[in-house]
């Protein structure tokens, strides 16, 4: 099979070229556009986020050969979160080649978060099926790059900080709120919201409530810098 010039350029981003191309679409299909004859990347996501935390499992041990496991687990679950893989497809713009059905697509699903994380991870079992684990690993500190080495300042705990600046302005301990649950029971995404006392808010999503929670508390974090 050959590959179309815009999936050829995409693996040049990607810093990896397939022998088997077949895998790289069958990773970039949504389910909005799977049929028997071409699967979705369901499968391929559920084997890229193992792949993806061994490897940033081995990358924090490396790093810092000191820490306790309680200082490396939220280093690490900084750099596997959903919005740390939706960060990076953006940056190769995965967006642009995913294969969506209409209805997604007219929805702005090659910006969606989700789509764009799921889709990444989807693509790093395809590098991994194809050339094996060496393959994968290579691929993943390329694309990720500083964030490794940088995690230890961006792994502070949100929430801890988001209720300290509550109380500090005498405020009730922010809010959190599950505003939706999509994505099937396997693999679900929680939306959820933050919102404190005087009316501040912001979401996030991620695969579990706790890590969408310190997603969004991260996020109106955030939000309280820029206003300073």
């Amino acid at each position: 099979m050959k590959l179309s010039a815009d999936l050829r350029d995409f693996c040049d981003r990607l810093g990896h070229t397939f022998s088997e191309p077949e895998l790289l679409i069958n990773a970039l299909t949504h389910a909005s556009i799977s049929s028997p004859q071409r699967p979705d990347n369901q499968r391929l996501e559920f084997l890229g986020d193992r792949v993806l935390g061994l490897v940033m499992a081995e990358a924090v041990l490396a790093h810092d050969r000191t820490a306790s496991e309680g200082v490396l687990a939220p280093r690490f679950n900084v750099l596997v979160r959903k919005e740390t893989c939706a960060e990076v497809a953006a940056e190769i713009d995965l967006g642009a080649v995913l294969r969506l059905g209409r209805s997604e697509m007219m929805s702005g699903g090659r910006r969606k978060a989700a789509l764009l994380a799921d889709a990444l991870e989807a693509i790093i079992a395809a590098v991994y099926v194809d050339a094996g684990f060496a393959a994968a690993e290579k691929v993943i500190l390329r694309l990720w790059g500083d964030r490794i080495g940088n995690v230890a300042s961006d792994a502070r705990d949100a929430k801890t900080s988001l209720q300290e600046w509550a109380q500090a302005r005498g405020q009730q301990p922010p809010r959190y709120v599950e505003l939706g649950r999509t994505g099937p029971d396997h693999a679900p995404i929680f939306t959820i919201e933050v919102r404190t006392e005087d009316g501040r808010r912001a979401r996030a999503e991620a695969s579990a409530k706790r890590p969408a929670e310190q997603a969004a508390a991260a996020a109106l974090l955030a939000q309280l810098e820029g206003e300073q």
